[in-house]
């Protein structure tokens, strides 16, 4: 499906994007810094839940018609960033106590990663500008190939941006439980996200 050596060419690559601190990581940040390593992993595997749709959605050759369309484009980014705005407000006016071991935590982790990916107009253009590199149209369904590179960035992509959460929320854990400091902190990151999100532009 896959020739190894353009395999072998693109693992590197992607672990090389994955490596660079971005919104997703940013966001992982926050989640550990916040609720702790166990919502890190499930932000991350939200995040990475997001990047195989993505994936999938441009092999199915939609995501080039959305492109192209400026104003489901611009709908989607500016959905991204009334949301992240929402969660800073949410943040700063809610106060749960911090449970690493709470399911409800996690599964909101999960689910807000996952919107926030999807959201995120930046991870079209990212994968139809890298991944069609490497697609080799005699190897098999598109498709596919598309799902194999997907699955490499979201695998690489959980597990960095998941140990970043979780190198976040050690740090979190050494500050006092239930400090306000913390939720501040989430909520400008999330500000941060929600700035870098409305201005942008797409090239």
């Amino acid at each position: 499906m896959v020739d190894p050596l353009v395999l072998a060419a693109f693992v590197p690559a992607a672990l090389a994007l994955n490596l660079t601190p971005g919104a997703d990581m940013m966001f992982c940040v926050a989640q550990g810094v916040r609720s702790g390593p166990r919502a890190a992993w499930a932000a991350s595997a939200g995040i990475s839940t997001g990047s195989m749709i993505h994936v999938l959605i441009a092999g199915a050759g939609l995501s080039a018609l959305l492109v192209r369309w400026p104003l489901a484009f611009d709908l989607i980014r500016w959905l991204g960033v009334a949301y992240l705005l929402w969660l800073a407000v949410h943040t700063l006016r809610k106060h749960p106590a911090r449970n690493t071991d709470a399911p409800v935590a996690r599964q909101w982790a999960f689910r807000t990663g996952l919107i926030v990916n999807l959201t995120n107009p930046k991870v079209v253009l990212f994968v139809l500008a890298f991944i069609p590199q490497f697609i080799t149209p005699d190897a098999g369904p598109i498709i596919l190939q598309f799902a194999v590179f997907g699955a490499v960035i979201a695998l690489g992509g959980f597990f960095i941006n998941g140990l970043a959460g979780v190198s976040a929320g050690r740090l979190g854990q050494k500050l006092a439980q239930g400090n306000r400091v913390l939720d501040r902190l989430t909520a400008g990151i999330f500000v941060a996200l929600a700035v870098r999100l409305a201005v942008f532009e797409r090239s």
